[in-house]
C-alpha cells in the first residue's frame, strides 16, 4: 500500500497522545472517589460496575480515528477489478493454409469453435469487432454487443489465398481508432507524385506541412481496447508485420498473438496446387513482445479452446492501482455507529 499524501500520516502521531488523556481521566476519576470515607456505602449505590465493557467505546473511537487519518493520507493499494478493457477485435486468418488438417477437424474450424467460445465467456458489455484477413483484411463484423451477429460473421469465413497479418492488424487498429483515418492504401502507395518518390510511407508520418505529426504513447498503456490475432504466423503478402506491430504499440495497443496448427506443420492441397505450412511462431511472438502482450500456442483443437478461456479472464479482470480512501472513511463511520450504539445500550447515553 502507498498513500498519494504521506505526510498525513503524522496525524497518527496524536493517538498515543489521546491513550494517555483517556488513562489520565481514569485515573482521575478513582482518585475523586477516594475522597468518600466509605467506599462500600457508595458501591452498594452505584451497583456493580460496568467492568471491560467501559473501556470498548473508546477504543472503538480510537480506532475510528486512526481509520480516517489513514484516508486523510490518501491510500493507495493493488486491487483486481473489472477491467476497463471494453472493446476486442478477433483478427482471425481465412487464408488457404488454415484448411491444413493438423489441428482437427482443421485450422479453420477449431479457430471458429474456439472463437465462438470465447465470445460466450465474455461478459455482455464488452464490445467485439471482427476482422477476417488472408490476401487482403477486411472488416466483417464491426464493433457490436450482439454475440448473433459475431458468431453468423465467424460461421460465414471462407478460405483464401495469400495471408497477410500486418494488414489484419492495420485495419484492427482503423476499426478502433477511427477518428485518425487509417488506411491501408495509404500504406501501399505514397501520394507523392514524383516517379523516385518510395511507394509507401509509414500511415504515422503527416500528410501535408499543416497536419501535426503523430505521438506515440506508452506500448500497452492503451486499457480500452485489444487486439486477438489468430492464424498460422505465415505471412505471404500486405503490411509487413513488424511495422505494423509498432503501429499498435505507439497507439498503446496490445496484440494478443495465438498460433494455430504445429511446428512441423503439413503438406495441403489447394485449387491444384500444394505446398507445406508450418506454423511461424517467431513472427507472432515479435507481435506479443513488440506490444506488449503475450503469445499462446495453440497445438490442439482443446488447447485452442483453452487459451481463449484464458485470455477472456486476462481481458475481462485486472490489477490496478486503486485510492482506497472511501474504504477507510466507511469504515471509521461504522466504527463511530457501533461506538455510539453500544454506549446507548449499557450506559443509557452516547458515549
Amino acid at each position: 500500500m502507498s498513500f498519494l499524501w504521506p505526510q498525513m500520516l503524522w496525524l497518527l502521531l496524536a493517538l498515543p497522545l489521546l491513550v494517555l488523556l483517556y488513562l489520565w481521566l481514569l485515573r482521575r476519576r478513582q482518585r475523586t472517589a477516594l475522597r468518600y470515607a466509605n467506599l462500600s456505602i457508595v458501591r452498594e449505590a452505584l451497583g456493580k460496575g460496568p467492568g471491560w465493557r467501559r473501556h470498548v467505546p473508546p477504543m472503538l473511537l480510537l480506532l475510528a480515528l486512526a481509520a480516517m487519518l489513514l484516508a486523510a493520507a490518501r491510500p493507495t493499494a493493488s486491487i483486481t477489478l473489472p477491467s476497463t478493457q471494453q472493446t476486442i477485435i478477433l483478427a482471425m486468418d481465412v487464408s488457404g493454409s488454415m484448411r491444413a488438417e493438423d489441428v482437427l477437424p482443421n485450422r479453420l474450424v477449431a479457430s471458429q469453435n474456439a472463437a465462438k467460445a470465447f465470445l460466450a465467456e465474455l461478459p455482455r458489455h464488452v464490445k467485439v469487432g471482427i476482422v477476417a484477413f488472408a490476401g487482403s483484411a477486411q472488416v466483417v463484423q464491426p464493433i457490436t454487443l450482439s454475440r448473433e451477429d459475431l458468431v453468423t460473421a465467424i460461421d460465414k469465413f471462407q478460405l483464401q489465398r495469400a495471408t497477410a497479418i500486418g494488414s489484419a492488424i492495420v485495419v484492427s487498429l482503423s476499426e478502433l481508432f477511427p477518428d485518425q483515418r487509417i488506411s491501408l492504401t495509404d500504406m501501399t502507395y505514397s501520394r507523392n507524385t514524383d516517379p523516385f518518390a518510395p511507394r509507401g510511407r509509414s500511415l504515422d508520418q503527416p500528410r501535408n506541412t499543416e497536419e501535426k505529426a503523430f505521438q506515440p504513447v506508452e506500448p500497452g498503456s492503451y486499457g480500452s481496447a485489444a487486439i486477438i490475432l489468430l492464424t498460422d504466423g505465415q505471412r505471404t503478402t500486405g503490411v509487413d508485420t513488424a511495422e505494423a506491430a509498432k503501429m499498435a504499440a505507439d497507439r498503446g495497443v496490445r496484440v494478443y498473438t495465438v498460433g494455430v496448427g504445429t511446428v512441423e506443420g503439413e503438406v495441403i492441397g489447394f485449387e491444384g496446387w500444394s505446398m507445406r505450412v508450418r506454423l511461424d511462431e517467431d513472427t507472432l511472438k515479435d507481435v506479443a513482445r513488440t506490444t506488449k502482450a503475450e503469445y499462446f500456442y495453440a497445438g490442439t483443437a482443446e488447447n485452442l479452446k483453452q487459451i481463449y478461456q484464458s485470455l477472456s479472464s486476462r481481458l475481462t479482470v485486472e490489477k490496478k492501482e486503486t485510492e482506497v480512501s472511501g474504504l477507510l472513511a466507511l469504515l471509521a463511520a461504522g466504527l463511530v455507529v457501533l461506538a455510539a450504539g453500544l454506549s446507548l445500550v449499557w450506559f443509557k447515553r452516547v458515549l
